[in-house]
């Protein structure tokens, strides 16, 4: 099945679990948000917890999904559908996973996370790589390009974790460091197709459509 966009279904879902958040109680949340000790007889909270949101304040869901909206398309244009999916929920993953695993090592204990705020801060990572120079308003007020606003949210989760403020700085930077290798995968992909491409004297249709199915980014 051809994926014509994931973003809007991916905002739907955080959404939709949120309602059921608000509706069914602090049960829901707690079953399916991540718990460093339960990770291992029930890993799908890895999964489930960059669904849910703080049911305490609507700025946390709010601001994810209005990154979501604002950078995923552009993102998702660039690199289709399916790489985009892929990215969205490996960085989430892995964003749990160095929550637990690097809170361990540097306070000896784990909180409890949700959010989607891993997987936001992976897209982010693969645009700065894609469109480093794009502009944007940072902090709706100062005119910054993509790569100078993420050197600033880097620091920002560095400074964090030596003052702890129940923010997931160390998942953000877990998020952040797999989008940024998994743009300069696409990069270097989107290099050798294009060496290959331009090399051949006869470019089949067939040809083409690989072209723009895989070197579009």
């Amino acid at each position: 099945m051809k994926l014509k966009s994931v973003v809007m279904p991916l905002i739907l879902i955080n959404v939709a679990m949120f309602v059921l958040q608000l509706v069914l109680g602090n049960w829901f949340t707690n079953f399916f948000m991540l718990s460093p000790g339960d990770v291992l007889y029930r890993p799908y909270i890895l999964l489930t917890s960059m669904f849910l949101h703080s049911p305490f304040s609507m700025n946390h869901i709010f601001w994810n999904m209005y990154g979501l909206l604002m950078f995923g398309q552009l993102l998702e244009d660039r690199i289709g559908p399916k790489r985009f999916l892929l990215l969205y929920l490996a960085a989430g993953l892995f964003s749990g996973i160095g929550h637990v695993v690097l809170s361990i090592l540097i306070y000896g204990t784990a909180p409890s996370a949700l959010g989607a705020s891993g997987a936001i801060m992976g897209m982010l990572g693969a645009l700065i790589i894609l469109m480093p120079d794009l502009r944007l308003l940072f902090f709706f007020v100062i005119p910054m390009s993509l790569r100078t606003a993420g050197i600033i949210w880097i620091l920002l989760d560095v400074f964090g974790i030596f003052v702890p403020s129940g923010i997931g700085n160390l998942a953000h930077l877990v998020g952040m460091a797999t989008g940024l290798l998994y743009g300069l995968y696409l990069k270097k992909q989107k290099s050798k197709f294009n060496k290959r491409f331009q090399t051949r004297v006869h470019i089949s249709s067939r040809d083409f459509k690989d072209y723009i199915n895989n070197g579009k980014i």
